[in-house]
């Protein structure tokens, strides 16, 4: 933890920086306040189209110009609209960081925001929309989203259609405006960087920063239940979620090894029972959903029409099951799984960039791999068997896609 640094800056952005050993990289997380749960109730496809539009156009340089500079230094960037917050991604070589940062936080501070740049983007998010009639799995779990989570939480990444087409270039660049601020604001690197030099230049860069906000949040339950989604296909998709742990609860690490149970791989128990020895489906997974007021589990399942209903009979019984108990062959193999991962983040410049401000929004502050490993490594089949014992499935949100409703258990 003493190798992460973490500054406030008198504007009130936060800046953590973690140095990789070994690393030439250096990556970068910007994450501010504009994300999909503060788009005006009226305008969900706001965010969406800002980040499209950042990219068309910053610090007085056309999109092309921006564009050419970025890749001249070997800039891999992406945007996107999170729930909480808008989220700019890059990575470079880190003896590139003071040419690529200034043309970076230009898509943040500057952006040209055009009115020209809002047709093509309002055309590629309706593609999007369009696009969810090839993507089954996907439509169905943002049904999910928006039925299991409160508003505004459970927006569609994707936003509204008779928003988007009404939306206007003006009502972007206000939503920029008031979002696109220093406080509130977090900004994440790791990789290869020197620490004073870095913090100059974000200092010199982003320290006459202004403005502030938070991030919207939701509270209570969204409306639950079972739906269906009618579509004439041999395919089923079915998907669930049930609350569990926040991110923050001290069990929180208990409940990622029980998920890590149930979905590890193809060791775990739903693809043993639920497609090895029933052949039931050609897709099964379920996964921990943190968040720092709430905790989810979602799982998934592809079919078909004829073995439909089983598959979910079969997925809820599983999922259940798993208070009766864990055995030691399977708490080993989540152990070992969840150790694995966190060593192939250790090996990504970019995950740790964006765990760890991820982490300052979650926790206050970052936590290092090695917190991480020690959390995992301090569970005990005992403790976790009592924690399934204690927390069972409770209520679950259900949706079906496909040509007929299933009954749900």
């Amino acid at each position: 933890m003493s190798d992460i640094v973490q500054t406030q800056l008198p504007n009130s952005l936060t800046v953590v920086a973690e140095p990789i050993p070994g690393a030439s990289s250096l990556a970068m997380t910007l994450l501010t306040p504009a994300g999909l749960a503060s788009q005006p109730a009226d305008q969900q496809g706001v965010a969406p189209l800002l980040a499209e539009m950042v990219c068309r156009g910053a610090g007085g340089k056309t999109a092309r110009q921006h564009s050419d500079a970025l890749d001249t230094l070997g800039v891999q960037r992406s945007t996107d609209a999170q729930t909480r917050f808008f989220r700019l991604g890059a990575t470079m070589i880190g003896s590139k960081m003071k040419e690529a940062l200034p043309l970076l936080f230009d898509m943040v501070r500057s952006p040209t925001l055009a009115d020209e740049s809002l047709g093509p983007s309002v055309d590629l998010a309706l593609q999007s929309i369009d696009g969810l009639a090839d993507e089954p799995q996907r439509r169905a779990m943002l049904e999910l989203r928006s039925r299991h989570y409160p508003d505004p939480v459970g927006r569609s990444p994707l936003g509204i259609r008779e928003h988007l087409e009404t939306i206007t270039a003006e009502a972007v660049r206000k939503f920029w405006f008031e979002r696109f601020v220093a406080g509130g604001s977090i900004l994440g690197f790791a990789g290869s960087f020197d620490e004073d030099e870095l913090l100059a230049t974000v200092t010199e860069l982003l320290g006459d920063w202004g403005g502030s906000a938070d991030p919207a949040e939701g509270h209570g339950d969204g409306p639950g239940g079972t739906h269906h989604l009618t579509a004439e296909s041999t395919q089923v998709h079915i998907a669930l979620a049930y609350p569990s742990v926040a991110e923050t609860h001290e069990s929180r690490v208990l409940q990622q090894a029980a998920t890590a149970v149930l979905s590890g791989g193809m060791s775990g128990r739903l693809f043993t029972e639920v497609r090895e020895k029933r052949g039931l489906v050609y897709s099964v997974y379920a996964s921990y959903a943190g968040q720092k007021d709430r905790g989810d589990v979602l799982a998934y399942a592809g079919t078909t029409v004829p073995r439909a209903q089983e598959t979910l009979d079969v997925l809820t019984a599983e999922l259940r099951r798993l208070s009766e108990g864990i055995n030691e062959s399977e708490f080993q193999r989540a152990i070992v799984g969840m150790k694995s991962s966190l060593v192939m983040q250790g090996e990504s410049t970019s995950a740790r960039a964006a765990s760890i401000a991820s982490d300052v929004y979650v926790f206050g502050q970052p936590r290092s791999l090695e917190q991480a490993a020690a959390e995992v490594d301090a569970v005990t089949l005992k403790q976790l068997n009592a924690y399934v014992a204690q927390h069972p499935p409770g209520d679950m949100t259900l949706v079906t896609l496909g040509p007929e409703p299933l009954k749900a258990l």
